[in-house]
């Protein structure tokens, strides 16, 4: 996840409270400003809206308790226009035992909308529809104005599609809600046939066009911003009208203004999916909103990024989610709207549903990746410095300044405490202002799951050590090097030691390289935490195992140079040599700052070494 280089959100939920109201209707050409008041309608079209709201529905609403308010359960739309239905006097249980439900045709979001036959206790059958107010309106050949009274649709759908569209760009969900009437002798009877028979969706009545309002989350806008700076682009995956999309879009900060939207920032799903394979892969990377999609567009949004070297997260809540959170690199699932599908084919679980959780992720993602760039960092330079003395010293002289309990005393330091200590270094700003390591271009992406977040290291862009970090490796392990083989091979001219025996002037002088030595690690450790900044103190004290593990090394240290030598072949130091060794390690810290002023190349070493070795291969195959 700290890999991510976009981003793609649902919107409901997500980006937005979910949360939703009916604050606009339109009745007939007449705009209802306060959509609770059905006084401005004919009883003729509130009790059709009644019915159609009641019998047309996947909620439910149960009679309250000891006074309280009455409960709706079903989707937020659903609970929205039920709730609308309530205030304008729908009385959910009599309007239900009335009439006989013959055939439903569910939701889904291929369709964008729902409806039901219903026969009515006089044999006559009604057909109520409800769904995405452009698609419904398309279906309509009249509507009942606000006296009841069935007007033509064809002088007035302008009037409709424009009404739809100022909704839309007040960032309102359009829902229409529409009737017709149907033969009862054109309904099959047999059981088998009423279940292969289709409900009509044609010739429809428009009865009313409702705005949903659905606020977007507090924070949100900061979140999107946060990712920006990031580098990781959000994208906007909904279901909602395109315009309803973009108004939402510039709510959130995805897009910044109108000037944003050039050619294919904001696209249809249908659009996207008529496309071509290579051009939707061409298309995808420019797309900030895509409206009226359906889970399949996402899968192919989802796939066309991928292949454009892309790392994909995915948030996700239904059923038909579940192929694109598989797909997608990082599967986000959401905790209280999710279903278990959803959650199975997810990665991570964002508990309250909110995007700012994503982001949160995101920046812990980047904190794991940088904390494990730092160990390795510290673990390379500990090896590198260890095994150059070691080695130099066994063949220049024969014998070794660092002695096997000695270097398990290291390692322990190095892949113990050494972990410990940066592996837990928390999150900070500076992390959300770099940018994402990415994907290699020359890789195709893995489509099979590894479990968890791990990918191969080869499917990035930047290697796992990167130039930073080798210069400062080099410029410590040099020092280090340098230093401690200088006391080696010098040390008893320099300690004026020429006087003592010959095993006692050995074992100070390889005490002294052994101390000094550990000092480094302690002091370079500060380093590490801050591969890429000046000050290695910023922020020490919010982390208060890694203060602990170095001062509990710094006195573990103490204790086996002055009461363990019998075990750890040392002498006691006196002041002047525990002086010299600390004055040695710190040395690494104004060094570090130093040697952050080198500037190195944005091209990896690795490629830059490569480079001479697959230029000599060509010319030999050529």
């Amino acid at each position: 996840m700290g890999s991510a280089t976009t981003i793609c959100s649902d919107k409901t939920g997500t980006l937005t409270l979910n949360q939703m109201t009916v604050v606009e209707a339109y009745v007939g050409r007449k705009k209802i400003t306060s959509p609770e008041d059905n006084s401005q309608f004919s009883v003729v079209v509130s009790s059709l809206l009644h019915e159609g709201i009641a019998q047309n529905t996947s909620g439910s609403v149960f009679p309250s308790k000891g006074g309280g308010d009455i409960e709706v359960s079903g989707s937020p739309t659903e609970k929205a226009i039920l709730h609308w239905g309530i205030k304008l006097g729908m009385n959910f249980d009599v309007i239900r035992s009335e009439s006989t439900v013959l055939k439903v045709s569910p939701f889904n979001s291929e369709k964008k909308r729902g409806g039901l036959a219903l026969k009515r206790p006089n044999s006559e059958v009604l057909v109520h529809w409800k769904g995405a107010a452009e698609l419904v309106l398309a279906s309509c050949a009249g509507y009942l104005d606000s006296n009841g009274s069935r007007q033509s649709i064809e002088n007035d759908k302008m009037f409709f599609k424009e009404a739809i569209d100022d909704m839309a760009a007040r960032s309102l969900r359009c829902v229409a809600i529409a009737y017709r009437s149907h033969e009862m002798d054109k309904v099959p009877t047999d059981e088998e046939q009423l279940s292969q028979w289709n409900v009509p969706d044609d010739d429809l009545v428009l009865l009313a066009i409702v705005g949903i309002k659905d606020p977007c989350r507090p924070g949100v806008k900061d979140a999107v911003r946060v990712c920006t700076n990031a580098g990781v682009k959000v994208r906007m995956v909904t279901g909602d009208n395109i315009q309803t999309a973009k108004a939402i879009a510039m709510e959130c900060g995805i897009l910044a203004s109108d000037a944003d939207v050039g050619e294919h920032h904001v696209i249809e799903g249908k659009t996207f999916r008529e496309l071509s394979e290579k051009e939707r892969e061409l298309v995808a990377p420019k797309i900030s909103v895509m409206g009226r999609s359906s889970p399949n567009d996402k899968l192919l949004l989802v796939q066309a990024l991928r292949k454009g070297g892309e790392v994909v997260a995915v948030t996700g809540d239904g059923t038909n989610d579940a192929p694109a959170l598989h797909e997608a690199d990082i599967g986000l699932s959401m905790g209280i709207s999710g279903t278990e599908v959803a959650k199975e084919s997810s990665d991570i679980i964002i508990l309250d549903d909110n995007f700012a959780s994503v982001v949160k992720v995101v920046r812990w993602g980047r904190s794991v990746y940088a904390n494990i760039q730092k160990f390795i960092q510290f673990q390379l330079t500990v090896n590198v410095a260890a095994l150059v003395i070691n080695v130099v010293a066994a063949i220049s002289a024969g014998d070794v300044p660092l002695n096997a309990v000695q270097l398990l005393w290291v390692n322990l330091i190095m892949d113990t405490l050494g972990a410990l200590a940066l592996a837990t270094e928390p999150p900070t700003d500076h992390l959300m202002k770099r940018s994402p390591v990415g994907r290699r271009s020359d890789t195709k992406p893995d489509t099979g799951r590894l479990p968890g977040l791990v990918r191969s290291v080869g499917d990035f862009w930047e290697p796992l050590i990167t130039n930073i970090m080798w210069r400062n490796l080099i410029v410590q392990a040099l020092y280090q090097v340098t230093v401690l083989l200088v006391l080696n091979f010098f040390g008893k001219g320099i300690l004026n030691l020429d006087h003592d025996s010959q095993e006692h002037a050995n074992k100070l002088k390889n005490t002294l390289v052994f101390n000094a030595f550990v000092f480094c690690q302690i002091f370079n450790e500060f380093n590490a935490r801050k591969p890429d900044q000046m000050n290695v103190f910023s922020g020490i004290t919010k982390n208060r195992l890694f203060v602990g593990i170095v001062g509990a090394t710094f006195v573990l240290q103490i204790l086996i140079i002055e009461f363990l030598g019998h075990f750890f072949s040392t002498v006691r130091l006196n002041w002047s040599l525990w002086l010299i060794s600390l004055v040695i390690g710190i040395i690494g810290w104004p060094l570090a700052m130093v040697g952050k002023l080198i500037p190195v190349p944005k091209t990896p070493f690795a490629k830059i070494f490569i480079k001479p070795y697959q230029r000599c291969i060509a010319a030999r195959s050529a």
